[in-house]
């Protein structure tokens, strides 16, 4: 679900502000992460282990997907989404995830 909304799945998709591939990871994060942003395999591995470090900090999937999307300094100081584009990346993601989660 989140690779639908950050890229629609999209492998050679790059952001305005540099996030690339199918989870539209920064690069400074996959570096952190000791991954590559333009592989497809790593770059789903590198936002995997992103989504797990946000939900770690924040406890909750709505917070950690505001994390991701916002970056976590945002989500913390704003104490949730920082903004209404924040909140719709969320339900999006939600919806997404909702309408798959019984398909097998």
């Amino acid at each position: 679900a989140v690779a639908k909304v950050e890229s629609n799945l999209r492998q050679n998709a790059t952001s305005t502000v540099g996030a690339r591939g199918v989870l539209q990871v920064m690069p400074a994060t996959a570096r952190a992460l000791a991954l590559n942003p333009d592989e497809a395999n790593t770059n789903i591995l590198a936002g995997a282990r992103y989504l797990r470090q946000m939900l770690n900090e924040f406890g909750t999937m709505d917070l950690a997907l505001a994390a991701y999307n916002a970056g976590p300094t945002a989500v913390a100081n704003a104490g949730g989404a920082p903004s209404s584009d924040v909140l719709t990346y969320v339900a999006n993601v939600d919806l997404i995830w909702h309408n798959h989660a019984g398909c097998s």
